[in-house]
């Protein structure tokens, strides 16, 4: 009875997290070996496999990963360092608010894919216009958190700080910017998954050249179901795996100012 009776281990909740997908599996193999449907678009599993396979050993997967990736993390940087920048400057000043906030405001509100005709005029359909596109992604959640975390710090912090007799710089680094590291990697985090999803969206409305965005399109226009399913098993999967990166850094930033 009392082992009846053990906690579940930690790692419970990770395992159960992998139902649904082997569930969805069982059932597409299920359809397919039972006949359910003679349509061709309908693959198997094993024909998805197959195809991994050979984007993998013949180096197609690598190249197009690699150029994605690239535009991917070029975008996210600059997009990021441009968000930090603007969020500090409209979260510290209440002048910078005054004068650029109700700008900034009504900047945000265009849709993100409204600003690819004037991309494409100015930097052209290539690499360039895709890196700007994806740094228009990541700088507003960037920026848009920032800007609210540095806002909000507490009026008591700011308070025993002032009692403290803290500069300004010592206020900045040891009270406001602890207190809006959650509120700032929120912004890191959409950042992050806009600027993903706006690669794929890029290569599909510019010239696509290489990348995982040009398997799609590839699969698509030939009617392979297969190439178009495990380009988006790779886009899934990569998105996780930044996803985890990603927290993996905010654990080590937060212990580091914790520590301070």
């Amino acid at each position: 009875m009392s082992s009846l009776a053990q906690p579940l281990p930690l790692n419970s909740g990770r395992q159960r997290g992998w139902v649904v997908p082997i569930a969805a599996i069982g059932l597409w193999w299920l359809a397919c070996s039972q006949g359910w449907s003679d349509s061709p678009l309908l693959v198997s599993p094993q024909q998805v496999a197959s195809t991994a396979w050979a984007e993998l050993s013949s180096g197609r997967l690598a190249r197009a990963l690699a150029a994605s990736l690239a535009r991917d993390l070029s975008g996210f940087a600059i997009g990021t360092v441009g968000g930090l920048a603007l969020g500090a400057v409209l979260g510290l000043s209440a002048l910078a608010q005054r004068l650029v906030g109700p700008s900034f405001n009504t900047f945000k509100q265009v849709s993100l894919f409204a600003w690819i005709p004037l991309i494409s005029v100015w930097f052209g359909l290539g690499d360039v216009a895709k890196v700007v596109f994806l740094s228009l992604a990541a700088l507003v959640p960037v920026a848009v958190n920032t800007r609210d975390g540095l806002r909000k710090v507490s009026p008591a912090l700011l308070e025993v700080a002032r009692v403290y007799g803290y500069t300004r710089w010592q206020t900045l680094v040891e009270v406001r910017l602890p207190a809006a590291l959650p509120s700032i990697f929120t912004g890191l985090y959409l950042g992050l998954i806009y600027s993903w999803l706006a690669t794929i969206g890029a290569e599909y409305l510019l010239v696509s050249g290489e990348g995982i965005g040009n398997t799609l399109i590839d699969g698509s226009e030939h009617f392979r179901m297969d190439l178009v399913l495990f380009g988006m098993v790779v886009i899934g999967s990569v998105g996780w795996a930044l996803n985890a990166l990603a927290r993996l850094a905010e654990r080590r930033l937060s212990r580091r100012f914790g520590n301070l």
